[in-house]
């Protein structure tokens, strides 16, 4: 079993006060190919990094993934009601040793 130190949770826009699991799943929807790129886009300019990439999920289409290369950063999603996106970034305990 992994175990995690921390999750770090970065909202690309505003986001109003937080929500249950449940109510954030049921506000996650598609995240069309132009949005993806557009995340692509705002990630590579915010963080000055061109080899930031977000790619679409291989089995889900209601978030995106984000990369370095080829290492796994976490998962962006959009929350319908709101229209802010999400980012989700695990870090594990040995990653900080």
């Amino acid at each position: 079993m992994q175990s995690w130190l921390a999750c770090l949770y970065i909202a690309i826009v505003d986001v109003p006060e937080a929500r249950s699991n449940e109510q954030a799943d049921d506000r996650r929807r598609l995240l069309k190919p132009d949005e993806i790129r557009k995340l692509d886009a705002y990630f590579k300019r915010v963080f000055q990094n061109p080899k930031l990439e977000v790619k679409a999920r291989p089995r889900k289409d209601d978030s995106a993934e984000v990369y370095v290369g080829d290492e796994f950063l976490g998962i962006v999603f959009k929350d319908e009601d709101d229209g802010d996106y999400n980012f989700s970034m695990a870090i594990l305990d040995i990653d900080l040793a």
